[in-house]
């Protein structure tokens, strides 16, 4: 026992060491352990985070052309919602002209306005009916409502329209009660109203007779509703006279056109004045 002491005396720093070593080793080996717990779990942590982040990147990525595929099926069952929509809105249309029975439609020519030029002196409208659909110049345009022009310019599939309210279009009228006879023309301004010039003071014209053009006129067939007096203004010779036009140019969608009228010979007895409408 003693020889131990001696010994462990003798050598206690060498055994301090090695215990120093054996404790160091151990505590060493077990902060490996957490260490690689602690790696092992951030790897795996690690690993989630990336396979998540990828998934979500082929999500969105599946995601834009999966968009971009139903954006095309939308784009074309809205374009077809659209051309349905649009077909039956205009046999709506045809049918109700086909329906009204003030005229008999089967003998004119059915065309759809496809434009038309705003403007408070010089509107124009634009329909889709032009030579190769027997469309001619100077062929009256109409509804059942009542007047809209008369045709002015023609190509192969398409017409300019010059309508009543156009400050160069004139046509020669008549009342239906007191048969005052006038010339309608358009002041510019307010769409729904023009003035009918040359009714003399004499006249017997009353407040709501509607005027229907005439015989007199140049190019258009006679009996077509014009408008209704709404406003009589006696001057020095003549009535100032205003009428509320019977066709609605706000909302119109299409129009019929009338066979030409032709009448050469009596155009050449009476003449024409430079807008083609004779005065009555």
């Amino acid at each position: 026992m003693q020889k131990f002491f001696t010994l462990f005396v003798r050598y206690n720093s060498y055994l301090l060491f090695i215990v120093y070593c054996c404790i160091s080793f151990l505590f060493i080996k077990f902060q490996d352990r957490e260490l690689l717990t602690k790696l092992r779990t951030n790897g795996i942590e690690f690993s989630a985070f990336i396979t998540d982040k990828m998934m979500s990147y082929n999500y969105v990525l599946h995601l834009k052309e999966e968009n971009d595929r139903l954006m095309l099926i939308n784009t074309d069952l809205l374009s077809r919602v659209l051309n349905t929509e649009t077909a039956a809105l205009d046999n709506r249309n045809r049918q109700k002209i086909l329906a009204d029975t003030t005229l008999n439609a089967s003998k004119f020519i059915m065309a759809r306005v496809v434009n038309r030029k705003f403007s408070d002196r010089e509107n124009m409208l634009l329909i889709n009916a032009g030579r190769s659909d027997g469309i001619k110049k100077d062929m009256t345009v109409l509804t059942p409502q009542g007047l809209v022009g008369r045709v002015t310019t023609v190509s192969e599939h398409f017409a300019k329209v010059m309508p009543v309210i156009n400050t160069d279009f004139k046509v020669s009228v008549v009342s239906d009660k007191s048969n005052s006879m006038g010339l309608l023309s358009w002041n510019g301004g307010r769409e729904f109203i023009a003035q009918i010039e040359n009714i003399p003071i004499s006249s017997s014209l009353k407040l709501n007779e509607q005027f229907l053009t005439s015989d007199f006129s140049s190019f258009s067939i006679r009996g077509i509703p014009v408008g209704k007096v709404v406003s009589i203004k006696p001057d020095k010779l003549f009535y100032t006279v205003e009428i509320r036009l019977a066709v609605d140019f706000a909302s119109l969608t299409h129009v019929l056109i009338a066979p030409l009228k032709i009448e050469p010979e009596k155009l050449e007895m009476i003449g024409e004045n430079s807008s083609g409408e004779t005065f009555p």
